[in-house]
């Protein structure tokens, strides 16, 4: 990536009717937002000619687009038939994804489901080897991103996700900094943040940080579990104006996606707010 683009999660809410990924694109054009996050969250619907269009729509426009799994994978699940559907769900989203052009897949990867959170690892890396292996085979360039995740429920703490990169060819984080300070109640300052693009840098090299998948919404949560719900910016505690300052000095590069419920507000505010540092 050359340089750090903002854009939404799924279709701006001020898109033209029908509320598809081609007005969705258009409307993104228009706002002068430079990239999105497909959302295929409650499955993957998208007929092949209609992923095509999108991606010749999204070169035309000169838009970048990841996309995101559906919300039904738990690679810990203890019965089969869901782990199964699982791995299923996220090779279908590649299979689409891969047709719209999209360079990344996020997706959330698993409960400990009061297991031991190290034997989970190993259960979900192993998984995860087997599932980069077969895209590889079938020649798809994507990138699976096991986002970090905002309840301590969810495998996904910042360690487990820049482990799992490090180890597994093919992956490539999803750094979702809302959760990362809901799961943990820290990381909401301008040092906490240059901490975690020096964890990354570290552990996966400085590439990583000139290819980084970022989400950012304002969050509520608390102090048990974690995770509420998210929030527009500026209704939340979230410094944001400092995570742009740090990802500006860091020279982070990438795509920066916001699930703010405001969804283009947000987006806009933020390429505004990171254009001034």
């Amino acid at each position: 990536m050359q340089e750090l683009l903002f854009g939404t999660g799924g279709t701006p809410l001020s898109s033209n009717k029908p509320k598809n990924p081609l007005n969705a694109l258009r409307r993104l054009s228009e706002l002068g937002l430079g990239c999105t996050e497909l959302e295929f969250t409650y499955g993957v619907r998208m007929p092949d000619t209609e992923a095509e269009q999108v991606a010749n729509l999204a070169r035309k426009l000169k838009i970048k687009l990841t996309s995101h799994a559906p919300y039904y994978i738990n690679l810990n699940a203890h019965e089969h038939d869901v782990l199964i559907s699982s791995q299923d769900r996220i090779l279908q989203t590649v299979r689409v994804s891969y047709i719209c052009g999209a360079m990344n897949i996020a997706f959330h990867t698993a409960f400990y489901m009061k297991d031991n959170p190290g034997e989970v690892y190993q259960r979900v890396k192993n998984i995860l080897v087997g599932l980069t292996a077969e895209i590889k085979r079938q020649n798809k360039t994507i990138w699976l991103r096991p986002e970090l995740m905002g309840k301590t429920s969810q495998f996904g703490s910042l360690d487990e996700i820049l482990n799992l990169c490090s180890e597994v060819e093919g992956l490539a984080p999803c750094i979702d900094f809302a959760h990362l300070h809901s799961r943990t109640g820290k990381f909401n300052s301008y040092y906490e943040f240059k901490s975690v693009f020096n964890q990354i840098e570290k552990k996966l090299g400085r590439s990583a940080l000139d290819n980084l998948h970022i989400h950012l919404s304002g969050i509520n949560y608390n102090s048990r579990s974690g995770e509420i719900m998210h929030l527009n910016l500026r209704e939340s505690d979230f410094k944001y104006e400092e995570l742009l300052q740090a990802l500006k000095e860091q020279g982070v590069k990438g795509m920066l996606i916001c699930e703010s419920p405001n969804l283009e507000e947000d987006a806009l505010h933020l390429q505004e707010t990171y254009n001034k540092v």
